[in-house]
């Protein structure tokens, strides 16, 4: 398709300012056609005031309805062709067979949301009936489901163009929920993103949506983002990336007249701990699939392995060498952008001069600064090392991890105590190391929301029962997921109903249960009519 550098309001491209920018190829630093326009104040709000004027008409359709446009959707993406697939990997540096997989989650998520909404149990509808004869006062018919919040705004992560960006989880958990969306391009990827709008814009007119139910808006600036988040037709908002954007965003949403709530997932340091049974067993397979995991995408993943801590023993010595040696082994490559590599850069010179760092290995290869290329690191210091700055419990975007010795067990609780809050935490030991170790594993509970056991963080399962998120820093809401079905309750809230008219509900709280969905009656779970 020829791109055009719009926005894109409803279906209609729309280009009022003069201020442009471009995508560059990253390991080139070729500029990239066409001139893409920052998005005006007023382009905004019509993009708003659109999603507002779809939201009845979108939120009324029947879920099949809504079901057929998110199948429409990903057949649309597929549509799109090598061709999306050789635009992202220009603006991104990305292999193409990573990019092809992004796209092959975005299409298996996209449906499966279109498979929960047909099945319909995801609205956990609740029915308590009535009794006119109890005392002293009668009780009333009361039920309740989940229904959409009204228009959500949506930013576009930097790190997986496709399957965290336009075509992401947020998007399709707010359309499977029937809320319009109005999505922030990432101005990183920018053609990526237009393409991908176009796909989602031929779907909606395919299945006959209200023109509103999805906007695209580009912009380089922080003010695009801000305005948008305070318009008060916006209702909830998405946003993956950076602790310092997540946090300025989500005091913008707290800061309206009437605040929002702001979903932010913002990365962690997904300490791997490393337990006496797994290093006796077997090291090497553990120090090749911890360097796998950490060089996997340049390590620009949310769930990269930034810490990894063990007890202090020759087992751990020699678990550092075999670690070292397969990181010495690795090519650098380049990241996604030049502002991701900057602070790559400004983190590894902080920690090459620090004091109780030792530089344990890197990439035998030296790292070209133009290609903007990032080779792996690994430091090593002690337990006491790392609990004497607080700094380095902060997470390091790019190929860069600590390893850290501890003393006993009591050592390791104490540094999972310092953890901020976690997208993940692994654990590579054995059964009798968790019992063992079963005041971590405790402490870990608390401060994560995913465990892992014997594996790694990355390559997150896109499933119905997977949860991407955690205590804060990590996200701004914790019982929340952005990945995975259970995403759809970010956009919803509860709404109650008494003594209302059987004709007049809501299809799930009908007495007749027309679609046949889950439903809690008078406590217990059934399909069964009500009669």
């Amino acid at each position: 398709m020829n791109l055009t550098g719009s926005q894109w309001i409803a279906g209609n491209p729309s280009s009022e300012s003069s201020e442009t920018f471009r995508a560059a190829n990253p390991a080139t630093g070729e500029t990239l056609d066409p001139e893409f326009r920052e998005a005006t104040a007023s382009e905004i709000d019509a993009a708003v005031t659109a999603a507002n004027a779809a939201f009845d008409p979108f939120r009324n359709k029947l879920a099949e309805t809504r079901a057929d446009f998110l199948e429409a959707i990903a057949e649309e993406v597929l549509a799109l062709g090598d061709s999306f697939l050789e635009r992202t990997a220009a603006e991104t540096g990305y292999p193409t067979a990573r990019c092809e997989a992004e796209r092959g989650r975005v299409v298996a998520h996209t449906r499966q949301f279109a498979d929960l909404i047909r099945e319909g149990s995801w609205v956990d509808a609740r029915i308590d009936l009535p009794d006119p004869t109890r005392k002293p006062m009668p009780k009333p018919d009361v039920r309740s489901l989940f229904q959409p919040v009204g228009p959500v705004a949506i930013f576009g992560a930097s790190n997986f163009p496709i399957a965290i960006s336009v075509l992401g989880a947020d998007t399709m958990s707010a359309l499977a929920s029937g809320c319009p969306v109005v999505i922030k391009a990432h101005p990183a990827h920018p053609g990526t993103c237009e393409m991908a709008a176009a796909a989602v814009h031929r779907a909606a007119q395919r299945t006959g949506m209200p023109s509103g139910v999805f906007s695209l808006l580009h912009g380089t600036s922080h003010e695009v983002g801000t305005q948008l988040v305070e318009h008060p037709g916006i209702f909830a908002a998405a946003f993956t990336g950076s602790l310092a954007g997540g946090r300025a965003l989500f005091d913008a949403a707290n800061r309206r007249p009437v605040p929002i709530p702001f979903y932010a997932e913002m990365g962690s340091v997904n300490p791997v701990f490393v337990l006496p049974g797994a290093l006796k067993s077997r090291p090497s397979s553990i120090a090749e699939g911890f360097v796998a995991a950490l060089t996997q995408g340049v390590g620009q993943f949310c769930t990269n392995p930034g810490m990894v801590l063990g007890l202090e023993s020759d087992a751990w010595n020699s678990f550092c060498e075999t670690t070292a040696e397969h990181v010495g082994k690795t090519e650098p490559a380049t990241m996604l952008h030049a502002g991701i590599h900057s602070a790559y850069r400004t983190g590894l010179e902080q920690r090459i001069e620090h004091e109780s760092l030792e530089l344990l290995a890197r990439s035998e290869a030296a790292a070209s600064d133009e290609a903007l290329e990032a080779a792996p690191h690994v430091f090593r210091t002690t337990q006491q090392g790392l609990i004497d700055d607080p700094a380095l419990f902060d997470e390091l975007f790019g190929p860069v991890s600590l390893f850290a010795g501890c003393g006993g067990p009591d050592d390791m609780i104490e540094v999972a105590e310092k953890l901020e809050g976690s997208l993940s935490a692994t654990i590579h030991g054995t059964e009798n190391d968790l019992a063992e170790y079963r005041e971590l594993v405790s402490v870990l509970q608390k401060k994560t929301g995913r465990l892992i056991f014997n594996g790694f963080p990355v390559g997150l399962e896109v499933c119905h029962s997977i949860h991407h998120g955690g205590p804060y820093p990590a996200t701004t809401h914790s019982r929340f997921t952005s990945v995975g079905t259970r995403g759809i309750e970010r956009f919803v809230r509860p709404v109650c109903y008494q003594d209302w008219p059987d004709s007049q509900l809501p299809m799930e709280l009908q007495n007749a249960n027309p679609r046949g969905v889950l439903r809690m009656l008078n406590g217990h779970r059934t399909r069964d009519e009500v009669s």
